[in-house]
């Protein structure tokens, strides 16, 4: 019997990083992990429709910074940098709110997704927005298939939404799919994300695949 394994779980180390990069033991480490959790979710709440295709955590003993990965850094820095102020402003609120200790130095930085249409995360977020904007889910579909297979860089991509499509009232699944997506494959570059649209009929799910090619070979041609 096979497992389903989550691509970024069964590629950490070799291809992708830890999200959050601290170390602690006991009572502390399940207070950071808890943290981690409250604040990712309250600012994936806040920064939704922004485009961030991640939120990563750096903790030493003195200091904690969130960097925040978007394709779409203006929208959030702001005007002479006033969006961020007023961002670490409302997540320290946050923090203070749940009773988390904010470190002495606290600070988020914004970094810029270089190729959005080659991240899953970023992908998946045009999709929901298509979708909630009440778009035929088989356009956006094969409109986002077609967008992620013209950057050179992807050999095959893969799209699965499920829900009460179009309004039906039976749920079902429809896949588009191109190129191939070896998942089993260490060294394939699968880049995997899953987002969800929140429609007045129900929430419709979103994942997306979208393969690199081979790591080994990419760091070759990249030398």
């Amino acid at each position: 019997m096979s497992h389903t394994v989550h691509p970024y779980a069964h590629r950490l180390v070799n291809l992708r990083g830890w999200k959050s990069k601290w170390f602690a033991r006991g009572q502390k480490y399940r207070d950071y992990l808890k943290n981690d959790i409250l604040i990712r979710e309250f600012l994936e709440k806040k920064l939704r429709g922004k485009y961030v295709a991640g939120i990563e955590f750096i903790r030493d003993q003195k200091s904690t910074k969130i960097v925040i990965a978007t394709s779409r850094p203006g929208f959030i820095i702001g005007k002479s940098g006033e969006g961020i102020a007023d961002l670490t402003k409302d997540v320290i609120k946050e923090m203070k709110r749940r009773n988390i200790a904010v470190a002495p130095d606290f600070s988020i930085d914004v970094v810029e997704v270089k190729n959005p249409d080659s991240d899953a995360m970023i992908v998946a977020q045009q999709i929901t927005e298509g979708l909630e904007r009440r778009l035929p889910f088989r356009r956006v579909m094969k409109q986002m298939l077609d967008k992620v297979m013209s950057v050179r860089e992807v050999k095959g991509a893969k799209i699965v939404l499920s829900g009460r499509l179009g309004g039906n009232e039976m749920s079902r699944k429809e896949e588009v799919k191109r190129g191939g997506i070896p998942l089993q494959f260490i060294r394939g570059d699968v880049d995997y994300a899953t987002y969800r649209a929140n429609l007045p009929y129900g929430v419709i799910g979103v994942k997306v695949w979208i393969y690199k090619g081979d790591s080994l070979e990419n760091k070759r041609n990249n030398r």
